[in-house]
């Protein structure tokens, strides 16, 4: 029972200093080349990041559709 709680407070004060810190993380996590291309790999999964992205990037004027 003790070890349990032992458990549960540890895994709790290591998440708030998670999010206390969590630009930090993020940065040390990508700042490693694979990680980020795997970072990257599963946003452009997202249809929503994906189109976001890419009409950014590729910025150019679609014909309007007349209906």
């Amino acid at each position: 029972m003790i070890q349990r709680i032992i458990s549960i407070l540890s895994f709790s004060f290591s998440m708030y200093f998670v999010y206390k810190y969590r630009y930090r993380v993020l940065n040390a996590v990508l700042s490693r080349r694979m990680l980020r291309k795997v970072a990257v790999m599963m946003a452009m999964q997202i249809p929503f990041v994906r189109d976001k992205v890419l009409g950014s990037v590729l910025q150019f004027n679609r014909p309007q559709q007349n209906m």
